[in-house]
């Protein structure tokens, strides 16, 4: 479900740059910031780094790019 929303218009442009970047589109950029926004506010001692890697290790499960840890 998509729902229409007003945002300011800095804060689009800044999403946008970001976008081209992250090779997102703007809304999916946007999401992506809420997403991680939420996640550190439940999870307040972890670092962008720790949650992004976590994400990044999400969605390679997703896909399928997982392979099992060798010890030693």
């Amino acid at each position: 479900m998509s729902t229409a929303i007003k945002l300011d218009d800095q804060l689009v442009e800044l999403a946008k740059a970001h976008a081209q970047i992250a090779c997102r589109s703007t809304p999916r950029q946007i999401e992506y910031w809420a997403m991680v926004g939420r996640i550190a506010e439940q999870n307040p001692d972890l670092s962008f780094e720790m949650i992004n890697g976590l994400l990044q290790a999400r969605a390679e499960l997703k896909a399928g790019e997982v392979s099992d840890y060798v010890f030693g």
